[in-house]
């Protein structure tokens, strides 16, 4: 039992699918298999993009896929090559000769192929003659909205992390490695991690101060995190910054994994760093509160 596509998120939208897929596999004593591409196809298409932000890594993807229960995760290459194939052909090629596909259950509107060219109508053309029946899943609405990826990205840019959480189905998180700073917050009690995200196409939300929790080492923390420019002390470049309540270790170089359960504030210029400390007590309390 297959279905394919990028998968990015892995949202509830993603989740009503792969849950029929699963159901299919049962009644059928099959398997489950997802077929899904690395790179995502517009890095590939579209190199040119620099606008184009993903809601997962591939190592985030990979997790949340585990997490739905898939049996087998096929991740294939995507090159320009590989785009050229005709529907026929990455029907033929792929589904059928290499992964011996005999149920496929696809997304609503899905479309694949050359030029984008195939089409639900093509698979139900293309079935009989290969040996597979074709099963299309409704898009999935969450309060009269239709959930999808570019409706994700959209909340999160806007720093809607509810609205975010609701279509994902689970809160936004960010991984990096902790990088060393100028420890001005060490000055005011409130000392930061600078995370570096790795991932050039991962999505960092809108500016502002978010209540988090952090796991480091098989451990969870509360904390909070600022995005942006850090216009206070005269920063010059959008920064990812985590402050973890109550811990205190040398973590640099180490990966922290952030996981934002929701929006404080947005961020602002204080006259002075006492200022800005009064706010981040404010902020912490207001984070307890979210976190609690």
């Amino acid at each position: 039992m297959v279905t394919t596509g990028t998968f990015d998120g892995a949202h509830v939208g993603h989740r009503k699918i792969l849950d029929r897929l699963k159901e299919v596999a049962l009644a059928s004593k099959g398997e489950t298999v997802v077929l899904t591409f690395y790179p995502h196809p517009r890095i590939v298409l579209f190199p040119e993009d620099n606008e184009l932000k993903l809601l997962t890594t591939q190592e985030e993807k990979i997790k949340l896929l585990e997490q739905a229960g898939v049996d087998h995760l096929v991740i294939y290459p995507f090159t320009k090559q590989f785009s050229r194939l005709t529907s026929v052909q990455f029907v033929r090629n792929i589904l059928v000769n290499k992964i011996g596909t005999k149920k496929l259950v696809i997304g609503y509107n899905h479309h694949f192929g050359r030029n984008r060219e195939g089409s639900f109508e093509h698979l139900k053309e293309f079935g009989p003659v290969y040996g597979f029946d074709v099963e299309e899943i409704q898009a999935m609405d969450v309060d009269q909205v239709e959930v999808s990826s570019t409706k994700i990205r959209e909340a999160l840019l806007k720093g809607d992390m509810k609205t975010a959480a609701k279509y994902l189905g689970y809160n936004y998180a960010l991984q990096g490695m902790v990088v060393r700073g100028r420890q001005l917050g060490n000055t005011i009690g409130y000392a930061t991690a600078n995370l570096e995200i790795q991932d050039k196409y991962k999505l960092i939300p809108a500016d502002g101060v978010y209540a988090v929790t952090v796991s480091h080492q098989n451990n969870t923390y509360k904390g909070m995190m600022n995005i942006g420019m850090a216009p206070t002390v005269g920063g010059t470049q959008r920064k990812v910054e985590v402050h973890v309540f109550d811990f205190n270790q040398d973590i640099y170089g180490q990966q922290l994994d952030v996981s934002i359960v929701g929006r404080i504030r947005d961020e602002k210029k204080f006259p002075d760093l006492e200022s800005l400390k009064k706010q981040l007590d404010s902020d912490k309390q207001k984070s307890l509160t979210l976190l609690a």
